[in-house]
């Protein structure tokens, strides 16, 4: 029964899935659909956690949109998701970064990792 179970998330695996990592800023090319239309809605902003495994794994990013904080959640291996675009990448010690909810404006920036 197992190995039924993990032949079918194999197939539903991604070939190629970025590099990216917790910190780093990203474009997430989502499909949205409005009625009987479908569009792509570009989603910008940190990394705040990623999270699970395999067929299950999921990333949080998180904007500020008009003084509010955004954040979404997706499923890494969605077919929603169509590109994921690494902008910069950012220099964190830590897997979660969710002090960053609690802060506004300069201090809630992540520094640039330099390669």
């Amino acid at each position: 029964m197992n190995d039924i179970i993990k032949s079918i998330e194999a197939e539903q695996l991604k070939a190629e899935v970025p590099q990216f990592r917790v910190g780093d800023t990203v474009r997430v090319h989502a499909l949205i659909k409005e009625g009987n239309r479908e569009r792509i809605q570009i989603f910008e902003g940190t990394v705040l956690k990623r999270q699970g495994g395999g067929n299950r794994e999921t990333f949080t990013v998180r904007k500020t949109s008009n003084g509010v904080g955004v954040e979404k959640t997706w499923p890494l291996h969605s077919p929603h998701v169509k590109d994921i675009e690494v902008v910069r990448h950012g220099k964190v010690r830590r897997a979660k970064l969710f002090y960053l909810r609690d802060r506004v404006g300069k201090s809630a920036k992540v520094k640039e990792r330099m390669r």
